[in-house]
């Protein structure tokens, strides 16, 4: 590992408790700052209530540190946003923010109108479909943003059980995202879960961000990131334990497809050979192809758009 990693690791690598609550909220009275906490949802309606719920109840009203909980709607056909709304959140649906540019699928799509729809100094974006949920998740990475005046970015890192064996989640990070990270961007080998969907950032920072439409949104945010503000201005705070549904392997497939693209397009900006992916499934006559489509798109930052620097006028 390079010796700047190794330092950084040494400076920039924390736990949750290393962070009280009185402190994050002192932190947060002292400076100011505002926070606002999305999550983007597609048919969570069996988990988004206790996320928002635990949320609203030990970061609101118990410590109020959260000024802002707002769910966005990416299509749901279930009972998400009723959900959402119950528990205390906002919710907002995806197609309404911006709708002179047309929402394509995806969740680095959400996450980019989500800034249009917030208003907190520092966003924390939370998956929805994460089970027995803590808060610590929020107050162990919106914490050094408060206390650490110049770090810009913090994700979370922490266990991935799967099936009962502890650290065999996060199947695609192993396989895809870090041997791309340590063959490419080294300086971010020492993120231990760069895919995870918990992180927490200056809006300042997010805002000048291109958003990958897709599953390679984790990935381009830290790459771009690491370039625009540097190594010692990104973190990770140890929160514990993650669990949530996995996904089947040929789902993964197709994430894994979305991030090396992602990854491809910061090595060279080049040309993308064939923007699809074929997997197979068996059927009545054996192997059947099914080819799906590659995300080849990509949001610009959000100060280019002139509805959001409207926004920041009024």
């Amino acid at each position: 590992m390079l010796e700047e990693v190794e330092r950084w690791l040494s400076r920039r690598s924390w736990s949750v408790a290393d962070r009280p609550p009185h402190q994050v909220l002192a932190a947060k009275q002292r400076t100011g700052q505002t926070i606002s906490v999305v999550l983007p949802a597609l048919n969570e309606e069996e988990t988004v209530g206790e996320i928002v719920t635990a949320i609203r109840r030990d970061l609101v009203e118990r410590l109020p540190l959260v000024d802002e909980i707002v769910v966005v709607d990416s299509g749901s056909t279930d009972r998400t946003s009723e959900v959402a709304a119950r528990a205390g959140a906002r919710v907002v649906h995806r197609d309404e923010i911006l709708p002179r540019v047309p929402a394509v699928p995806g969740k680095g799509e959400v996450l980019w109108r989500s800034l249009l729809v917030t208003g907190g100094d520092i966003v924390c974006f939370v998956d929805a479909d994460l089970r027995e949920f803590s808060s610590d998740f929020v107050l162990g990475i919106v914490g050094p943003l408060l206390t650490e005046p110049d770090v810009d970015l913090v994700k979370a890192m922490y266990d991935r059980p799967l099936a009962g064996s502890a650290g065999q989640g996060g199947r695609v990070t192993e396989l895809m995202a870090r041997p791309l990270l340590n063959m490419h961007w080294p300086q971010l080998a020492g993120f231990v879960q760069p895919l995870g969907g918990e992180y927490a950032a200056r809006r300042s920072l997010l805002e000048q961000l291109p958003f990958p439409v897709g599953y390679g949104v984790e990935l381009g945010m830290l790459v771009d990131a690491l370039h625009l503000v540097g190594l010692d201005a990104l973190a990770q705070v140890d929160v514990g334990v993650r669990k949530h549904r996995h996904q089947d392997g040929q789902a993964l497939g197709r994430m894994a497809a979305a991030i090396y693209r992602t990854a491809q397009l910061r090595l060279a900006r080049g040309h993308l050979v064939r923007p699809a992916l074929t997997q197979f499934e068996r059927g009545e006559d054996g192997f059947e192809p099914r080819t799906y489509s590659v995300d080849t798109e990509e949001r610009p930052p959000m100060v280019e758009i002139a509805e959001y620097a409207e926004r920041k006028v009024a």
